[in-house]
């Protein structure tokens, strides 16, 4: 969907990460499985290369002990600039030498850490959402990070808090002002709403003014172009972070660059021939990435019903399209469809989780005292992403 034309762009100078700008002011959200090498290709393609992309999420223990998986994930092409790389940890050490280890070794330009993972498995040991709630265990881990970073910009991506009774998001905002952090994204959420629900964007424009000193992102049903622009006009935040809005929509990144810049020329909402082009050339390059057409095929398979959503595809057809192997496959399933198709209404919204959360599971006693500095436990360090 394209930005209407009577919403006209905030008129923000560039977002500053660091020594990068980052103009239009829009950065796509780390998620597992999702935002690896291939991904992050095609939106930058659609954006033209403007805008910042952020790798899947890292878990700091993996990198330092040099995790196979997790080396190819810390990938980039050589056109991606600046790198970005996500970490997520839960003891201040290891995530002192996980920076350590990324500027010694040149892997990144600029670093983020994830503080926003709702899920149970994470935060019944005290990690992701559940861990900034603990305020000095979030300053040790920020002060780690920041003062092995050298000059590479740290920000950091969190939620509002646990729940609505245990917010946490404008004392962690102001923890990060103090450690040096550069900039803070918020998702308009708690982890007890998981994506359920609507995001709060007043809480962006809250966060806004408890730390005016740095860039502050909104995050939280950008489902298009016009949505970005309403955000920051709304919250008068600095950028905005795109998540399960560009799940199957990678072409999301050109309406957002055409919307900031006012071209007056907003892109064509794509026919379902353009959309197959787009998954075949998904497919393809996570085959070469991952070096077999069949894994890479594979792997694709999740992203088949992003994609289709709201076109006129019949189950067995998704159900072929999503069992699918090969390139071959998938090129015959979709000769057999209807290519003609118009974008369709209601299209964009909601894709991916969005099943309002439970009770957050804690361990014993987390919540008893705001300020000691309890270490979640080392499987709290997940490699299950969210924010």
């Amino acid at each position: 969907m394209t930005a209407d034309a009577t919403l006209a762009p905030p008129v923000p100078g560039a977002l500053r990460i660091g020594p990068h700008s980052v103009q239009p002011p829009v950065v796509l959200a780390p998620m597992a499985g999702i935002t690896n090498a291939p991904f992050r290709t095609l939106c930058r393609e659609f954006s033209g290369g403007k805008g910042l992309f952020v790798s899947e999420m890292i878990t700091t223990r993996a990198l330092v002990e040099r995790n196979e998986k997790t080396m190819q994930l810390i990938h980039f092409d050589a056109t991606e600039k600046p790198r970005s790389i996500q970490l997520y940890g839960v003891d201040p050490v290891t995530v002192g030498k996980a920076v350590r280890m990324i500027v010694d070794e040149d892997l990144a330009d600029h670093i983020d850490l994830n503080f926003g993972c709702p899920v149970p498995k994470v935060t019944r040991k005290g990690g992701g959402s559940a861990l900034p709630y603990k305020r000095n265990l979030l300053r040790s881990i920020l002060r780690e990070a920041v003062g092995n970073a050298a000059d590479l910009p740290v920000t950091i991506k969190m939620r509002k808090g646990i729940d609505d009774d245990h917010l946490t998001y404008l004392d962690a905002g102001r923890i990060a002002v103090e450690e040096g952090v550069t900039a803070v994204a918020l998702h308009g959420r708690t982890a007890a709403q998981h994506y359920g629900g609507t995001a709060d964007w007043d809480a962006v424009a809250r966060l806004k003014e408890h730390v005016a000193e740095i860039p502050v992102l909104g995050n939280g049903d950008i489902w298009c172009a016009d949505d970005a622009l309403r955000m920051m006009r709304e919250t008068g935040c600095d950028g905005v972070v795109v998540g399960r809005g560009c799940l199957g929509r990678p072409w999301l990144f050109g309406d957002l660059v055409a919307a900031f810049e006012d071209t007056g020329s907003a892109p064509a909402t794509p026919d379902f021939g353009r959309v197959t082009a787009v998954m075949r050339r998904h497919a393809e390059l996570l085959g070469q990435w991952l070096g077999d057409e069949t894994r890479g095929v594979v792997d694709f398979r999740k992203h088949v019903p992003w994609y289709t959503k709201g076109f006129a595809v019949g189950s067995e057809a998704r159900r072929a399209l999503a069992t699918a192997s090969s390139l071959a496959d998938l090129d015959e399933q979709f000769a057999a469809l209807d290519l003609t198709q118009a974008w369709p209404a209601h299209a964009d919204g909601p894709r991916g989780r969005t099943a309002p959360g439970k009770r957050v599971v804690l361990p014993d006693g987390w919540l008893n005292d705001p300020f000691d500095c309890a270490m979640p436990s080392a499987d709290a360090e997940s490699d299950t992403s969210g924010g």
